[in-house]
C-alpha cells in the first residue's frame, strides 16, 4: 500500500488511523446520502477536493489522459501510467481514493494484475468496465462489450485477485452496454456483475430518469453508482439529495476539475500575452498556494533536522525576509524563509534566479538581524529585498 505524508496532508478529516482505505471507503458508502466524489487527474488536485470537504476522490481515467498525455481517453493511456499517477495521488491525501481502471487493460488475467497493481498504488476501489479493447470515452458514440460470459469471468477475476492480495479494495462494475447494446442488456449484466461479487454498480450514458430509477432497482442491497457529465452528457445533471431518493450511493464528477483547469489556463495565457499577468481575483495568492502545498508543515518539521550555526559551514538556521513590492506599490510578497529554502526557490523569482547564495552568506548569522542584502529590481519594475531576519 502507497504510504501517505501526514506533513503534505491537508487538515481536514481523513481515513481514521487503522483503518485501511478501503475500510473507509466502504463504511461512507454504507452511510445515508449520495456521498459525492469529484474526479482529479493529480495530487495537487486531490488534496484540494479534500480540502474542499469532500469524503471521497476519484482519479479519473479521461482527466488523466487530458492532463498527462494530451490526448483523449480512447484506450491509449496504459495500465503503467494510471498507476503511476495513482501513487502519487494517494500518497498525497488521506481520504480513500477509487481508481478508474478503464477495461482492465486485457483480459482477465490482465485484470487480475491491474487490481493488484491498484492495491499496491493504495487505492480505496477500482472500477471496471465491460468495453473491448481500445476502449471508447463514456457517452460517445460507436462503443462495444464484450461478451457477458467474459464480463462476468472480467468481475470474477477481480474478486480473485482482491482475495489473493488479502485486500479489501471496493470493486466497482460498469457496464457500457446501456448505449452498446439495450437497457435491458444493461440492467442483466449489472444484476450477474451483483451476483459475481462486486460491491458497486454502474451503467454509464443513463438516458433519463426513469431509466436511473430502473437501474437502482436492480440488486437494491448493492451501492449504485450516478456519473454527473458536467456539460452536455446523455445522463440528467440531478443534485445529490435527488440522487439519494432514487437509490444512489456515489455520485461521480468527471470533467469539472479538468475542464475548469483548461479555461483558467487560456485566460491567464490570454492576460500574460497581452503584457499583463491574470486579474488578482482569478489566482489564489502566493501565501494561499503555500498553504495549499504544506510549506509551513514542512519547514516546521524540516527544523528537527537543521545542522545550528557553527557545525557546518551551510547557511542552515539563517532566516531570511524576501519582500517583493511591485511597481505601483502593491506588495507581492512578505515571508521570512530559511536562507536553506529561499536558495532552492531562488530560479523561480525573477531578480533571484543569478544569486550566489553561498557566497552572499558567507560568514553571515542571525546576529546581523536586519542587514540587507539584497536590493534591486527585476526586469519587471518589482523591487526585491532580501534581508536577515
Amino acid at each position: 500500500m502507497a504510504a501517505h505524508s501526514p506533513y503534505f496532508a491537508p487538515d481536514s478529516d481523513g481515513v481514521p488511523a487503522g483503518e485501511s482505505p478501503a475500510a473507509a471507503l466502504r463504511r461512507i458508502l454504507a452511510s445515508p446520502g449520495a456521498h459525492q466524489a469529484p474526479c482529479c487527474f493529480d495530487a495537487l488536485g486531490a488534496r484540494l477536493v479534500q480540502r474542499a470537504g469532500f469524503p471521497i476522490c476519484f482519479m479519473g481515467g479521461f482527466c488523466v489522459s487530458a492532463a498527462r498525455l494530451g490526448l483523449p481517453d480512447v484506450g491509449l493511456i496504459s495500465f503503467g501510467e494510471m498507476v503511476d499517477q495513482g501513487r502519487l495521488i494517494t500518497e498525497a491525501v488521506s481520504v480513500p481514493v477509487i481508481g478508474d481502471g478503464d477495461n482492465g487493460y486485457g483480459n482477465a488475467m490482465n485484470i487480475k494484475r491491474t487490481v493488484k497493481g491498484y492495491i499496491n498504488a493504495g487505492f480505496a476501489g477500482i472500477m471496471l468496465e465491460d468495453q473491448v479493447v481500445p476502449k471508447a470515452c463514456g457517452h460517445t458514440e460507436g462503443r462495444k462489450v464484450i461478451s457477458r460470459e467474459e464480463a462476468i469471468m472480467h468481475i470474477k477475476a477481480a474478486i480473485d485477485a482482491r482475495k489473493e492480495s488479502g485486500s479489501d479494495i471496493v470493486v466497482i462494475a460498469r457496464t457500457d452496454s446501456r448505449q452498446a447494446l439495450s437497457l435491458d442488456e444493461a440492467l442483466w449484466r449489472v444484476k450477474a456483475f451483483a451476483d459475481a461479487g462486486a460491491d458497486v454498480l454502474f451503467i454509464d450514458a443513463l438516458a433519463s430518469i426513469e431509466e436511473m430509477k430502473a437501474f437502482c432497482s436492480v440488486s437494491p442491497k448493492v451501492p449504485k453508482m450516478a456519473n454527473m457529465l458536467e456539460g452536455g452528457g446523455k445522463t440528467p445533471i440531478l443534485s445529490p439529495a435527488e440522487l439519494e431518493e432514487i437509490g444512489f450511493s456515489l455520485v461521480v464528477y468527471p470533467l469539472s476539475l479538468i475542464g475548469v483547469s483548461m479555461r483558467a489556463m487560456e485566460n491567464a495565457l490570454v492576460a500574460i500575452k497581452s503584457g499583463g499577468v491574470p486579474p488578482p481575483g482569478s489566482l489564489p495568492s502566493f501565501q494561499e498556494i503555500k498553504d495549499t502545498l504544506g510549506f509551513n508543515r514542512y519547514y516546521k518539521e524540516e527544523k528537527q533536522y537543521v545542522v545550528q550555526q557553527g557545525q557546518s559551514s551551510s547557511p542552515n538556521g539563517i532566516i531570511l525576509r524576501l519582500k517583493i513590492t511591485e511597481k505601483s506599490g502593491i506588495q507581492k510578497i512578505d515571508e521570512k524563509i530559511p536562507a536553506e529554502i529561499l536558495e532552492r526557490m531562488s530560479k523561480a523569482i525573477p531578480g533571484l534566479a543569478r544569486v550566489n547564495f553561498t557566497e552572499m552568506l558567507q560568514g553571515a548569522d542571525n546576529s546581523q538581524k536586519g542587514k540587507v542584502l539584497i536590493d534591486s529590481e527585476d526586469a519587471t519594475g518589482d523591487k526585491i529585498q532580501v534581508s536577515i531576519e
